[in-house]
This record gives structure tokens, C-alpha cells and sequence, in this order.
């Protein structure tokens, strides 16, 4: 983190610091109470639940030197500096901004429906292989969580890769407006926040503002596998780079093998040159991430041979797409972290991947589709019918139209319609077998890794 004090902060949030030593260095920023350590500056957030401003006397019993407020008349006691500003959201924003820009490096902004967080990892990979590499960490891709990722930009870094997610009109532009990225990454177009967005054009629209603060030097770089994102290459006024498996991709996948937990491929830089490319996840959405990162790191002059092999490396979050296997030989696919209805079709590939024993998919309800809602359901489970899956678990509400989906292409496969996890599992205790394969995928807020958890543990 930079170096910054109690006044330099004010400065840079259009804040005045109302009590305590202006020149008190901070060394951390928190936005939660609980995490808050000695030296830190505490902004409390005022939610749609709860006040923050409830926890200023906490934050400095736990040794903060500082904290925010935009209701000084209830300041709390302590021993830390105050700054006072008229709102703790965009006061963030502000000096998070300020901070952004005193950092030299190149920053590398992802976004897209799907594939963020894999991607935005691939890519401060294989570009870590020649740079120091900063990047976002678990899910601060948000209003909030993208400010404090600024603050962790400094001189020891060469690079970043920032995930910069939205579900609202407004919102990519108001943090392109704090990241500023020089390059960025578009995944894909897909369902994801459809119900807010109103269509898919809709949502290229917005995902495009990342580009807001785009420069002469700067880069987008697109899925050219996705219909909604090609026709953009070579029309926008900045350079557009493509990747992925058909021609006309200016990095290209080639002779790929795709296995159960693993997959290979041959990457064609545009200069010619090309790189063998191993990675322990499976999947072909997998390669595309990879090839975003491979892409990306070329372009700021990493060798794509170095990149390749940083790449073998890779290691897959917590709950995306994570395979372990039980003490009763069934195979767990645990891609609970969140879904939509291209995330789950993209899993259920990796599922039908596995040919040993049957293919199970527990998909619960995909959430924020609105009006889509129904439809994206019913056409995952077509496509888990089409696609090899021998038995469905649904669980909640909407998720019910994916048996019906199912239903619609083979009347009689094995359906499980759940309400609830609990159900969901007592459907799984009787059906699994030694031997086969089980994906867990649902909307973050489904908790399906309740289920996960019962069937690693059981």
C-alpha cells in the first residue's frame, strides 16, 4: 500500500479532518469493523440494513488510526482522527481514484458475464511470469470492494488485474471511473443480471463503459468465440484484440484436448509463434480464459512461452470448479460460488466430460434473470439432456423449469424436484453410487454449498 496520512486522505476525498493528528500515517483501509487492525482507516458504510457509523467506537478499540463519517454530530469517542465527508461511499470512490492514478503501472481491467474471477486470475498468472503482478482479491469487484483494491497499488507492483463486475445500469461507469484501466478483458456476453438489464445489447452497452477512460496505448481485448462481442473487433475507436478457437482470432487455440480434470491446446500468437499450453482444470471455457491471459500478458511484452508455462501452474478458487472425490469413490464437481444460465451450461460440458459411471447435475435456482427467468432455466435442462447428463436434482422455485427442460427433449429422465438444499441432499443420499459423477452449481445466494459440504463430509 502507498503511503498515505490522515490529511493526505482528506485531501484526495474532499473531506476535513475534525479531530485527531493530521499527520498519522494509515496502513490499511477496512470497511468492515471486524477486520479492522492497528493503523487502520475505517469507512463506515451505510447499507440498506444497518449503519456503519454504529461501529466507529469499535474500529478504534481495535487500534484504527482513523475512521470516516458523514455524520460528525455523532461522533463517536477514541483515540483516532476523524475525517468528516458528506458521503463514506463516494469519499472511497474519490480518493481511491486519486490513488489509482499515482500508480505507473499498467492496469488490466476483466469483465463479463461469465468467467471474471477465473479469468482475471489466468491473466495476473501468466502475466506474473514477467512482471510483479497486483490483483483483485476474492470478490472486491464491486462499488465498494474495486475502491479498496486501489489502495493496495504501489511502487512494488509493475502491473495489475482488476475484476470489475455490475448489475445495474451506472455501475460500470462509476468504477471505470476509480480503475481506469489501460487495457481491458470482455469475456462474454451472457444472462447474467438480465432482469436489471433488459437485454443482452443492453448489457455489451454497459460491460463497454469499462473502456471509459480508455487512452491513445489502449487495448480491448475480445472473446471472439462470442457472437455478441466479434462483430465489436476492428469497429471501436482504440485497438480491439481478439482470442479464441475460430479464424479470425488474433490468438487462437488450436489442437485442443480436453480431458476430465485437465486440458491441452496449442496457442497461436499473431507474430507466429506458439506455445504448448497445459492446464490442470478441464473445460473449454477454461482455454478461453487461458488464452485471455496469454493475450494480454503478449501484449505487455511477456514471452508467450513464459506465460504458457505459468499457466500449468494455475489453481482454481474456492467453489469454481473445484473436482474432489469422497470416501465413497463419487466424484464431486463443486461450481457452487454462482450461476447463470451460460455458466451452467459451460459446467454441465465439464460433467459430460466424465465417462466413467453415471453424470448427475444438481443445479439449483439461477437468480436476477426477471422476465428470461423461466426460459433460461427450461433451456439448461434441454441442454443437460442433449448434452449426457443421466439424472437431474433441481432445487427452489425457478430451478423447476430445468426438469421441465429436461422433460421436453426426454420424457423420461430422472428428475429430482427439491425445494430446498436439505431436501436435495436426502434425493442424493439415495440415488448416488460409487462412481459417479455429481455437479453443484447455483446462484451465490441458493447456498448450495451446503450440499457440497454434506457430500464430502458424509
Amino acid at each position: 500500500m502507498m503511503k498515505i496520512t490522515v490529511k493526505d486522505f482528506a485531501e484526495t476525498c474532499g473531506g476535513k479532518v475534525i479531530r485527531g493528528a493530521k499527520e498519522t500515517e494509515i496502513l490499511s483501509i477496512a470497511i468492515d469493523s471486524r477486520q479492522v487492525g492497528p493503523g487502520a482507516l475505517f469507512v463506515p458504510i451505510v447499507g440498506e440494513r444497518t449503519d456503519a457509523h454504529r461501529y466507529i467506537g469499535k474500529a478504534f478499540s481495535a487500534g484504527a488510526a482513523a475512521a470516516l463519517t458523514q455524520e460528525p454530530e455523532k461522533a463517536a469517542g477514541g483515540a483516532g482522527a476523524l475525517i468528516a465527508v458528506q458521503d463514506t461511499r463516494e469519499a472511497l470512490r474519490k480518493a481511491a481514484a486519486v490513488w489509482r492514478r499515482r500508480f505507473r503501472g499498467p492496469v488490466v481491467g476483466i469483465t463479463g458475464s461469465v468467467g471474471k474471477t477465473t479469468t482475471k486470475e489466468m491473466t495476473a498468472l501468466a502475466v506474473s511470469s514477467g512482471m510483479r503482478v497486483v490483483k483483485t482479491e476474492g470478490n472486491q469487484n464491486s462499488q465498494i470492494g474495486l475502491p479498496l483494491t486501489m489502495f493496495r497499488l504501489s511502487p512494488e507492483y509493475d502491473a495489475a488485474v482488476i475484476e470489475m463486475g455490475m448489475s445495474e445500469f451506472g455501475e460500470m461507469s462509476r468504477i471505470a471511473a476509480v480503475a481506469a484501466p489501460d487495457y481491458a478483458v470482455m469475456t462474454n456476453i451472457g444472462l447474467s443480471h438480465i432482469g436489471n438489464l433488459g437485454s443482452r445489447e443492453n448489457i455489451r452497452a454497459e460491460k463497454l463503459h469499462i473502456t471509459d477512460c480508455f487512452h491513445e496505448g489502449s487495448v480491448l481485448f475480445l472473446n471472439g468465440d462470442d457472437p455478441m462481442l466479434m462483430p465489436l473487433h476492428g469497429k471501436m475507436p482504440f485497438r480491439t484484440v481478439c482470442y479464441g478457437t475460430r479464424s479470425g482470432c488474433d490468438f487462437r487455440a488450436e489442437n485442443i484436448r480436453l480431458g476430465e480434470k485437465s486440458c491441452k491446446f496449442q496457442a497461436k500468437a499473431p507474430d507466429g509463434k506458439s506455445a504448448q499450453v497445459t492446464l490442470p482444470v478441464p473445460g473449454i471455457h477454461s482455454v478461453l480464459d487461458a488464452l485471455a491471459g496469454l493475450a494480454v500478458s503478449f501484449v505487455l511484452g511477456v514471452p508467450l512461452e513464459k506465460a504458457a508455462i505459468a499457466l500449468s501452474g494455475y489453481r482454481t478458487p474456492s467453489m469454481r470448479m473445484q473436482i474432489r472425490k469422497t470416501g465413497a469413490g463419487i466424484t464431486v464437481i463443486d461450481d457452487s460460488y454462482n450461476s447463470s444460465p451460460d455458466a451452467a451450461k459451460s459446467s454441465i460440458d465439464v460433467l459430460c466430460g466424465f465417462r466413467s459411471g453415471r453424470r448427475i447435475a444438481v443445479l439449483a435456482d439461477m437468480l436476477e434473470l426477471g422476465k428470461y427467468s423461466r426460459q433460461g432455466h427450461f433451456e439448461v435442462g434441454a441442454f443437460a439432456a442433449k448434452a449426457g447428463v443421466n439424472a437431474l436434482v433441481t432445487v427452489g422455485t425457478e430451478a423447476k423449469a430445468i426438469a421441465d427442460g429436461a422433460h421436453s427433449v426426454n420424457p423420461d429422465m430422472e428428475c429430482h424436484v427439491c425445494e430446498n438444499n436439505a431436501e436435495a441432499i436426502l434425493a442424493l443420499k439415495k440415488i448416488l453410487l460409487p462412481g459417479d459423477t455429481v455437479l453443484i452449481k447455483g446462484s451465490h445466494s441458493t447456498n448450495v454449498s451446503e450440499i457440497v459440504s454434506e457430500l464430502l463430509t458424509a
